[in-house]
């Protein structure tokens, strides 16, 4: 049959068709195809860069078909397929010989037989990247060479590699000065948060930091008792001058560096604004400079100079010239002045209501005292340490020459004082007749304290507790005349046992539980106790703590921090004994558990405790306890206090005589040095199991 031509050997026919197979599309010829690419909506590859043979696909990008055709590629070649003409298995126009269909596999060069992918269990991830380095050195290999049949790029991807995309390069952005953009009020903002000390160390970073940090508007409030010791005297004095216009606040207490006169010249020359003055410390300040320091601040309303001695009777005629707001003054400890100063500042400045004037001689003199009585502005004054202070001008400064009396009560007739604290401690020639006279006229007093004055018994304060009801301060220190009666008789039944928070009775020989037993179960607002050298025992140690625990709510927070709500001072005191510090410090740490175990919620934990003092020799036990107290580990805490109690029964049990005292003694250093281990930090600071204990050496006996 025409078309068809048998060969030797074989009974199939072949078909012989001479006309050209037609390419479709513009040029492109569909050599292979896989159903895969579909799946992955990829490019087709011209060439690959594997070396199996299995199915791919590929694309030509062939120009049109030349005249002469080249040599047909058989099955069994392996050479380089033509880049110009038909592929393999399409015949040309001029080739009528029959010919056998090209394969499925795209042919490639040779050149790409080199990449291989190897697959490493261990290097599975870094294959990719690997064969898209090496694609891409191809790449820029042929880029290289000329390539002489086709103008064409060709596109070189396989089915791991992800389309490459070239980083543009960032601009490089314009050096915005942000600091200097900023507005001046805003940099004093930031600034104002700094410390000076910090502010100092700041002013060292550039320039503009420096004439910012020595802005006046940041300088307002100077108090150099805080940094005093870390600055030399000419940066101290350089800040002063540089803020002394916008200084209000001016605090030198300490400074030894204003001492030379110069220095003390140049701070008062700048400084000519100020409010509140403390000039405490500067012995060597110069009495002109002192003036003229006064002279220039005519808005003083609060000026300390006590110690100074530059510090005379002309000064205070200065301050009473020139300071007419003035509100508190203290003068204590200079002794260059006397009662006539104090007469000129009261008459010169209405406004003074604190005056502290310590041991400044003089205040005998009636005239001041009247004065005080009729002017009647003063609401601290603290007379401390003024031994020439009388009965009579204390009598005067309360009620004034011959007061009226009330015909039932003999109470003078006059004017509430505003008195609020009154200090006359240490005035040795006070007696019952002149405290007396405090009372019924100072009902809003506050703090009074008379520590030191010996003479003193309790007629002088029995009226006085009975008409003070806003008493919260009361220092009865070394008043060995006190009894037991004025305390539970008097302060324990007095309006001001409920407000009361500050007393001291030590030295007070006299009292003992029969006294202080009422008074601490009265005065539940107690916070500072002083009761050293005092009949006390371990009754009123049980008592407070059994108080500090009525008064205080109870937590069940776990995680919740006592704090100290009651401070007491009984060392000492020969009637109290091991077992009432033990008492506080169990109550300290005490944790209430619940009858059912089912509800651990019912679990509660203190709120208040009570910080001691007491024998020298129990000291570090109980700091040691309050410290674990404090943070929270109330185990810790319970568990030295278990301890100390053990080595103190052993202790007195080998300080006992009779049979087994060697044993008992034995028993004693036993204990001892659990309890030392234990004070050390037990378990709670790294010890337990394996914890070495350090070399410890016992006492001698005879000493």
């Amino acid at each position: 049959m025409a078309g068809f031509s048998t060969p030797v050997g074989s009974s199939t026919p072949v078909m012989n068709d001479e006309r050209p197979v037609k390419s479709k599309g513009k040029w492109l010829q569909r050599i292979a195809s896989s159903p895969t690419l579909a799946q992955f909506s990829r490019k087709r590859a011209k060439s690959s860069p594997y070396g199996s043979r299995s199915t791919l696909s590929c694309l030509s990008f062939a120009p049109p078909i030349s005249e002469n055709p080249p040599a047909q590629s058989t099955e069994g070649t392996s050479s380089t397929a033509p880049v110009s003409g038909p592929s393999s298995g399409v015949s040309s126009e001029a080739d009528s010989t029959p010919v056998t269909p090209g394969l499925d596999t795209p042919y490639y060069d040779p050149m790409y037989r080199h990449i291989a992918i190897q697959r490493n269990e261990n290097e599975a991830m870094a294959g990719a990247s690997t064969l898209m380095q090496d694609l891409q050195q191809l790449t820029i290999a042929e880029a290289g060479e000329p390539s002489t049949s086709s103008p064409d790029h060709e596109i070189v991807e396989d089915y791991f590699s992800q389309p490459m995309t070239v980083k543009s390069k960032p601009l490089k952005k314009s050096n915005f000065k942000f600091w200097d953009k900023m507005p001046h009020e805003v940099k004093l903002h930031i600034f104002a948060f700094l410390k000076p000390k910090e502010l100092v160390r700041a002013s060292n970073t550039c320039q503009d930091f420096y004439k910012t940090c020595f802005d006046g508007q940041l300088w307002t409030c100077f108090d150099a008792s805080e940094f005093y010791a870390d600055i030399p005297a000419e940066s101290l004095a350089k800040i002063i001058v540089s803020a002394g216009p916008f200084i209000k606040d001016l605090n030198l207490r300490g400074c030894v560096q204003v001492e030379h006169y110069k220095r003390a010249e140049v701070i008062v020359k700048a400084c000519k604004n100020l409010i509140n003055a403390t000039l405490e410390g500067c012995r060597n300040f110069q009495k002109a400079t002192l003036h003229n320091l006064l002279k220039t601040n005519g808005r003083l309303t609060n000026l300390n100079l006590t110690g100074l001695s530059a510090v005379t009777n002309a000064t205070c005629k200065i301050i009473a010239q020139s300071c007419p707001h003035l509100q508190t003054f203290n003068v204590s400890w200079c002794t260059h002045m006397d009662a006539l100063g104090l007469q000129l500042v009261i008459r010169g400045c209405p406004n003074l209501m604190d005056l502290r004037a310590g041991e400044v001689r003089g205040l005998d003199n009636e005239d001041l005292a009247l004065l005080i009585f009729e002017t009647n502005r003063l609401e601290r004054l603290v007379l401390s340490g003024c031994i020439n202070i009388t009965d009579k001008a204390l009598q005067i400064m309360m009620h004034g020459h011959d007061p009226e009396l009330d015909a039932f009560s003999y109470a003078p007739l006059v004017p509430q004082r505003k008195l609020r604290h009154l200090d006359l401690s240490r005035c040795n020639r006070l007696t019952d007749e002149g405290v007396k006279s405090l009372a019924y006229v100072c009902p809003d007093l506050e703090g009074l304290q008379l520590s030191g004055c010996v003479t003193l018994t309790d007629k002088a304060l029995e009226n006085i507790l009975a008409t003070c009801p806003n008493l919260t301060h009361l220092d009865l220190e070394d008043l060995s005349e006190l009894s037991n009666d004025l305390l539970s008789n008097h302060l324990a039944k007095a309006p001001c046992a409920t407000t009361l928070q500050h007393l001291s009775v030590s030295y007070c020989e006299n009292l003992g539980d029969t006294g202080m037993l009422p008074v601490i179960r009265t005065c539940t607002g107690l916070q500072n106790i002083d009761m050293d050298n005092t009949r006390i025992s371990d009754l009123i140690l049980a008592e407070a703590a059994t108080m500090v625990r009525l008064r205080s709510s109870r937590t069940t927070n776990p995680l919740s921090r006592p704090c100290p709500g009651l401070r007491m001072v009984v060392f000492d005191c020969s009637n109290v004994t091991w077992t009432g510090i033990r008492e506080v410090l169990s109550r300290n740490s005490e944790i209430t558990k619940p009858v059912d175990h089912d509800n651990l919620h019912r679990y509660s934990f203190p709120t208040e405790i009570i910080t001691l003092k007491c024998f020298y020799g129990w000291q570090l036990t109980v700091d040691e306890h309050t410290k674990r107290v404090l943070r929270g580990d109330l185990s810790a805490a319970g568990r030295l206090e278990r301890k100390w109690t053990e080595y103190m029964m052993a202790n007195e049990e080998a300080g006992a005589g009779g049979a087994g005292i060697r044993r008992r003694r034995r028993r004693a250093r036993e204990a001892q040095m659990m309890h030392a281990d234990e004070e050390e930090g037990g378990v709670a600071a790294g010890g337990g199991v394996g914890r070495r204990r350090r070399a410890r050496s016992s006492a001698c006996a005879m000493m």
